[in-house]
């Protein structure tokens, strides 16, 4: 590091904040790059890691592997704590400050339960590796107990799985379950049959994907009703128990519920004394910079930034990306450019064969949309070795229905 070089500190090892920092590698500046966890995470992926598809160390590298090449980067393990504006400092849980000239924030979101977040003990969500194993341990635990149960009202609830929330995620995550429950592990077990599960999917608007045009949306309904998943359109959660889901009068027993309805922003807009939305996403100009801080950027999840339709940029890997190449291409020629998103396009996977991609004119689904989703996947994994293992396993699990990370970790009660 050089005294006399300006400090761009990144918060955030997102998307955003690993293409901000690859971006300046060459720059004649001295970055220092913050997270509170070691490792880059592929989240379009968690899911998979949640119904033991993939290993966590398929989608995930460590941070100091990734930016090895960057000698103008150092990386810091902390915890952001706040930021001071005027003395241009961040804090840090480990007690120490780090001074900057440019300050990026990307740091991105974590679950929204809406007012309700005693809801998160029995309805967890996957953000992290540590949810996805945590999800993947109470999906495996499930069917483990059912097994022995000898209860039939009892072992019917260990067999219900019920998913909160009908974008990507969610029905990403109850196509893996239902193919899980139904073809993946019960011929390894001996009193679970392929009809005794039962996925359900909830959703409060009118239609799944809802970012996808309704044809679209339509096709995923029908595929994801083919393998077996009850959708629930119009659908709203009252309460949430360790034994239950109640959606309006409803009440539907499940030991499973899975939250994939809501995103809430870090708390990036009270470091900064900034507007924030009803997320708490920082609201930005164009320049991607929240008014009355010119040395401050903010992306990815954790801004909001409006598109040309006058909406916000959706919280996707592809925004973030190109929003952590621009700022840096404005710190290294000292612009105020403002940001257009190119928009590539809509992808979601529904199950094994099935996916729709929306690419402005262009719409696909079925298998074809299956292989393009599998192929871009792969593609914009980080390091080859992850790409290589990610397509060998799931070329196996497509040939045998096997699920190779099926593994229960942690003392049983």
């Amino acid at each position: 590091m050089t005294a006399s070089r300006p400090k761009v500190v990144i918060i955030g090892a997102g998307f955003g904040g690993l293409a901000a920092a690859q971006a300046l590698r060459k720059a004649p500046v001295d970055v220092t790059l913050i997270d509170k966890r070691n490792h880059h995470l592929f989240q379009p992926l968690l899911y998979q890691v949640a119904t033991a598809a993939l290993s966590p160390a398929d989608i995930a590298a460590p941070i100091r592997a990734i930016l090895a090449g960057n000698r103008n980067t150092r990386v810091l393990l902390d915890r952001v704590e706040g930021v001071d504006t005027a003395r241009k400092e961040v804090r840090l849980a480990s007690g120490a400050v780090t001074s900057y000239d440019w300050l990026i924030l990307a740091t991105g979101a974590r679950h929204s339960y809406f007012g309700r977040d005693d809801w998160a003990e029995h309805a967890p969500g996957i953000k992290t590796i540590d949810d996805a194993t945590a999800v993947r341990r109470k999906v495996l635990l499930a069917l483990e107990r059912a097994e022995t149960e000898t209860n039939l009202e009892r072992r019917k609830a260990l067999l219900t799985f019920v998913v909160i929330g009908g974008g990507p995620t969610g029905v990403e995550m109850a196509g893996a379950i239902a193919e899980l429950a139904r073809k993946s592990v019960s011929r390894d077990f001996r009193s679970i049959t392929p009809q005794c599960s039962r996925v359900i999917l909830i959703e409060g608007g009118e239609r799944l994907l809802a970012a996808f045009p309704p044809d679209l949306s339509a096709e995923a309904k029908t595929a994801i009703e083919k393998l077996g998943v009850e959708v629930r359109l119009d659908g709203r959660v009252t309460a949430l128990g360790p034994d239950h889901v109640r959606v309006g009068d409803e009440i539907i027993a499940t030991h499973t519920a899975i939250w994939a309805a809501g995103v809430q922003a870090s708390p990036a807009a009270q470091w900064l004394g900034a507007e924030c939305d009803a997320a708490g996403r920082v609201i930005v100009g164009a320049n991607l910079r929240p008014p009355g801080h010119d040395d401050i950027f903010v992306i990815g999840d954790t801004a909001s930034c409006a598109g040309p339709d006058g909406r916000p940029l959706p919280g996707v890997a592809p925004v973030a990306k190109q929003q952590g190449r621009h700022v840096a291409a404005m710190i290294m020629d000292r612009s105020a450019r403002p940001f257009r998103y190119r928009d590539y396009g809509n992808l979601a996977t529904i199950g094994r064969r099935a996916a729709v991609i929306h690419f402005g004119r262009l719409r696909l689904s079925g298998f074809p949309a299956w292989a393009l989703w599998c192929v871009a996947h792969i593609w914009f994994l980080v390091g080859f070795r992850s790409r290589i293992i990610v397509g060998l396993n799931w070329l196996w699990n497509y040939l045998t229905f096997a699920r190779s990370a099926r593994l229960i970790t942690g003392e049983i009660a």
